[in-house]
């Protein structure tokens, strides 16, 4: 928590400190509303006057006194921390010619915890492992926001590239498409986050262009992206499943209802480029949502 916590004033820190959660996910700090620490459902309040000046301060703190250069991952929302936590930005958007150039008057910061949870995605696997050879089923694996798809994600990840000799797995060739820095957590080309011994990462690039770019340069077995959502995203993962590649994605949504009516993320299923759909719910447990081999719904 220290890498965290030493970006806040010495007050809120403390303030902070004295109230932590176990396995803390999220801090949030709002303009003139009480610090909310969150775990999961659990919630806690931290009376504290949090001025636009405190705001101001922790992120010019993030960003290193130079919030110029991190204009571009302002404008997208967020930055993202060594260590793989990101930080969401919410404020008075400007726009120009139907972009975002800037975001003034910074209301709202959410610090995202990232950690690891070793082994968190065995059941996971159990759908996604493919037990007639070693390999896997190209999978989707949908939830809300804040449930731990990138958590299980990570963890598949390390699973499958070193190997899983008690399910007599064989380690696997991975790309990672790591757009916000969150999966592996980079740092000067070091990963902070163990991703496994056979996994490739190229970072800091939209999800396509990296897809695209791995099938051609990397010769993997499998190709991640998390957080699924464009048109140009299914165009890619289009391009790397007709390559012979398999993939593990991720993307928001509650169950299969809400994804058969998204018009873009339908196209997985009605093209057929999924194998399985994986559902995580409120209490952060997996069921097969659909299969291919079945051709319909399951859950």
């Amino acid at each position: 928590m220290d890498e965290i916590l030493n970006f806040f004033p010495e007050e809120m820190q403390q303030k902070i400190k004295q109230n932590l959660l176990e396995n803390l996910e999220e801090i949030r700090i709002r303009t003139n509303k009480p610090i909310i620490l969150k775990n999961g459902q659990a919630e806690k309040q931290i009376p504290f006057s949090v001025t636009p000046d405190t705001v101001l301060q922790i992120l010019q703190k993030i960003c290193e006194n130079s919030i110029y250069s991190y204009q571009n991952q302002i404008c997208n929302g967020f930055i993202t921390l060594k260590g793989g936590h990101r930080v969401g930005i919410t404020g008075n958007a400007v726009m120009k010619e139907g972009q975002v150039i800037n975001l003034s008057y910074i209301s709202s910061l959410n610090f995202r915890i990232a950690r690891q949870v070793f082994n968190c995605s065995t059941q996971a696997l159990n759908y996604i492992l493919n037990p007639y050879c070693n390999d896997i089923y190209t999978t989707l694996i949908v939830s809300p926001p804040g449930l731990g798809k990138t958590t299980i994600l990570k963890d598949l990840i390390r699973r499958i590239s070193n190997g899983i000799p008690e399910m007599n797995f064989k380690g696997l060739t991975i790309g990672v498409v790591d757009e916000r820095g969150e999966i592996s957590a980079m740092d000067k080309g070091i990963a902070q986050n163990d991703i496994g011994i056979r996994t490739d990462v190229i970072e800091n690039i939209s999800k396509p262009l990296g897809m695209k770019m791995l099938v051609r340069s990397m010769s993997p077995k499998i190709i991640v992206a998390d957080e699924i959502g464009s048109m140009e995203d299914i165009q890619a993962i289009e391009y790397a499943v007709c390559s012979g590649v398999r993939g593990i994605f991720t993307a928001h949504g509650a169950n299969m209802e809400e994804l058969k009516q998204n018009p873009i993320l339908s196209q997985l299923l009605t093209k057929q480029m999924i194998d399985r759909v994986l559902l995580i719910d409120n209490n952060r447990k997996i069921q097969l949502g659909y299969s291919k081999q079945t051709a319909k719904q399951v859950g």
